[in-house]
């Protein structure tokens, strides 16, 4: 095989450096409360590594790495009994490494399927499979979370609906508000 070289400055746009992330600013509306981002998102997603090319999503925004063969990753970091609700992936895996403290992974429409995992342990969720995880320790967890396979866009997220029922029992009008991001509430067994 043929290798290539690449110069110090080509390497450090390959390099992402953790205290330089930033929280994605599909978190940041200020019409939405934290405790309704919390039902959707990780308290604090930062982009590490997007898509590239004329790919454009709100998770590959601000990536400092882009292009690494299809694949995407964050870092999700959630206080105490913080994380996401249940969602499914239309055509992407997702696989959740911990880099600090302790989740639960939950998976089904009902969330009945459940995994603790402890520091470095590693789920890999397939397409199609609602999921959740949350933040079981006593002090800040951090999660890697890969994106492989498919298209890495909103189109491909799908919140179960009791996503949208604890979003309107935080007020009125938010799951419309996560809705016209491009979000949608119909992930389960039985949708059309």
């Amino acid at each position: 095989m043929k290798t290539i070289e690449i110069t110090p400055d080509e390497m450090e746009s390959r390099i992402s450096r953790y205290r330089a992330l930033e929280p994605l600013p599909i978190q940041q509306d200020p019409e939405i409360p934290q405790e309704a981002n919390d039902v959707v998102y990780a308290r604090k997603l930062l982009s590490v590594i997007g898509l590239g090319g004329e790919v454009d999503t709100p998770i590959n925004t601000g990536a400092p790495i882009v292009d690494a063969a299809g694949m995407t990753m964050t870092i999700a970091v959630c206080p105490p009994g913080q994380g996401p609700s249940l969602h499914a992936h239309l055509q992407t895996y997702e696989t959740f490494t911990v880099l600090k403290g302790r989740f639960e992974v939950t998976w089904n429409d009902d969330g009945s399927g459940r995994a603790e995992l402890g520091e470095f342990d590693t789920i890999s969720v397939p397409p199609k499979v609602n999921r959740a995880f949350r933040n079981i320790g006593d002090g800040e967890g951090i999660l890697q979370v890969l994106i492989t396979g498919g298209v890495h866009d909103m189109t491909d997220i799908d919140l179960a609906p009791s996503s949208a029922v604890k979003l309107d029992a935080i007020g009125p009008g938010l799951k419309e508000k996560f809705a016209a991001k491009g979000l949608t509430f119909t992930a389960r067994k039985d949708a059309a």
